[in-house]
């Protein structure tokens, strides 16, 4: 788990994600030496803060999202959400501005609801502040603020290990409205033809989906995959004999929308472990399901 902490440590809020795209970029040239296939690597101005990695001969390929939620500092002692964070007084909040680093306190107004914070002098405006991490890990799970996504890149990080064919696509925005999934697309279908893909992103614990019992497949969330993708996906899993569960949502979105809504045919999957205490300080997974999901990734990659 050192390189999820160390994902988890790295403040990227959705905007701002040019810090890990370094960070990934560096992993990526150091470590790559040692998959299986070597990938070509597109990255730079005309995908901004995006990566794309092809390997091989692809056929699908995987999205996940380098951004997380935060806040913005508006004017005064005001802040914004960045997505949706799950604000409650006393949650510490860290960043930098030009007159140092930060460690504040998150307020909340009991009677508008207005979001603050608490700190020894006014933070410059437009300052992403993020929740202070503090990772914990056990023997059965893992817990700290951002597992959303970080999880979901270190799955498709330890993804390019093995992988022989196929696209991994670290997107940026997701958490607030997207907007890079639909160029990165574009690219990828006139490029290499592949217009199948899998949403590496990490979803909820809920009365129908319980931590411990695999991976997620999701047969809906506010969007609706096209069934018979879906339908081999699930025989895949089934035949493979991974653990897994089914999920049935009326709401939430992922990096899906940007394909669904895109020019371009795209078939599409969320898969994803089940994290409770949704975009809070204290998400948290149970590692099993964090094993079956790095494992049905590889899988699927093989045989979709």
């Amino acid at each position: 788990m050192k390189l999820l902490h160390t994902l988890c440590h790295l403040a990227a809020p959705a905007g701002n994600e040019a810090p890990l795209t370094e960070f990934l970029l560096n992993y990526i040239r150091q470590n790559q030496v040692s998959w299986r296939v070597q990938p070509q690597v597109f990255s730079g101005d005309q995908f901004q803060d995006c990566i794309i990695l092809v390997f091989g001969q692809p056929r699908t390929a995987v999205f996940a999202h380098i951004d997380s939620i935060g806040f913005t500092v508006r004017y005064g002692r005001q802040l914004v959400r960045i997505g949706g964070p799950r604000a409650e007084a006393g949650y510490r909040l860290v960043g930098q501005d030009s007159q140092g680093e930060i460690d504040c306190t998150l307020t909340v107004e009991e009677e508008t609801g207005e979001l603050g914070y608490e700190f020894t002098r006014e933070i410059e405006r437009g300052t992403e502040l993020t929740f202070r991490c503090d990772f914990r890990e056990t023997e059965q799970a893992v817990q700290s603020c951002y597992l959303d996504n970080r999880l979901g890149v270190w799955n498709a990080l330890r993804l390019a290990e093995t992988l022989e064919n196929g696209i991994i696509a670290f997107s940026c925005w997701e958490e607030h409205g997207g907007g890079s999934v639909a160029y990165l697309a574009k690219f990828i279908h006139e490029q290499y033809g592949v217009r199948q893909a899998l949403i590496s992103d990490i979803t909820w614990v809920t009365e129908g989906v319980h931590p411990g019992q695999g991976v997620v497949i999701s047969l809906r969330d506010s969007l609706i995959p096209r069934r018979s993708y879906v339908d081999r996906i699930r025989r895949i899993a089934r035949e493979s004999g991974i653990a897994h569960q089914l999920e049935v949502e009326g709401s939430g979105g992922s990096d899906a929308k940007e394909l669904q809504h895109g020019a371009q045919p795209w078939d599409w999957c969320f898969i994803g472990a089940p994290e409770d205490h949704v975009h809070s300080p204290d998400e948290i997974v149970d590692k099993r399901d964090i094993a079956s999901m790095l494992a049905l990734y590889q899988v699927l990659m093989r045989e979709l």
